[in-house]
């Protein structure tokens, strides 16, 4: 089931062609992402919007050199139309506090910590951001960035649990994550993300659905299939 769970979609940042462990420009891209995964808007529309920007050479590091009206006719480009105003200042703030704080580079934040709680809250501190959008930006960076210890999402654990593969009164559940994962030889940030998604996956609500093997999810978890997204990352 855990292999086939991480064929439906595994890591967030793997999907949108990111690859984090291939250095500071990546995780430039990463965090762009993030910061527009944090918002309550569909999946698939922060996606999209990523995209947008990216192809544009929209960086937050590089936010400043794009007006504010270009930065909204970007984002509403992409669909990230509820929010194009207020995502367009954030982003210039984002650079502006980059650029004060960190010499405008995103890799240069952890270097100003000294433990995985000093990251997060440093993270934490930056324009627009907070603890949701700090946990997904986090959860990605496991195994890269020294400090990137984020909390298990809540999502998670409650999935396994709704699959049958962990026990609920688990008192290490991302233990119990990271044993999946390696019985199943997978990473455990995609069998993350694959938890996530499944969980999005339930349209009418978890409550409705029997779990385990019958759950309702699998069925649109085929290999090569992505999980629908009707609700954000966040």
């Amino acid at each position: 089931m855990v292999r086939r769970l991480v064929a439906g979609g595994g890591r967030f940042s793997t999907a949108l062609g990111i690859d984090v462990e291939a250095g500071e420009a990546e995780i430039d891209r990463w965090f762009m992402a993030a910061t527009l995964f944090g918002a309550r808007i569909p999946t698939a529309i922060a996606e999209r919007t990523f995209h947008v920007l990216d192809e544009a050479g929209v960086t937050v590091a590089t936010a400043r050199a794009f007006r504010w009206d270009d930065l909204v006719a970007l984002l509403d480009r992409g669909g990230y139309a509820r929010y194009d105003y207020k995502t367009a200042t954030r982003l210039h703030a984002l650079c502006d506090a980059l650029g004060e704080h960190y010499g405008g580079r995103v890799c240069a934040i952890p270097d100003k910590a000294r433990t995985p709680a000093e990251l997060e809250k440093a993270l934490d501190d930056l324009p627009g951001w907070g603890p949701v959008t700090v946990g997904v930006f986090l959860r990605e960076l496991r195994g890269v960035w020294a400090l990137a210890a984020p909390a298990l999402d809540p999502r998670v654990a409650t999935c396994a649990h709704h699959l049958g593969l962990v026990d609920e009164r688990a008192r290490d559940p991302l233990g119990q994550v990271r044993s999946l994962s390696s019985a199943a030889g997978v990473d455990p940030r995609d069998l993350e993300g694959a938890f996530v998604r499944t969980a999005l996956a339930h349209h009418a609500g978890p409550g409705t659905c029997p779990g385990g093997r019958e759950c309702s999810a699998l069925a649109r978890l085929a290999p090569g299939a992505r999980a629908p997204a009707r609700t954000g990352v966040r």
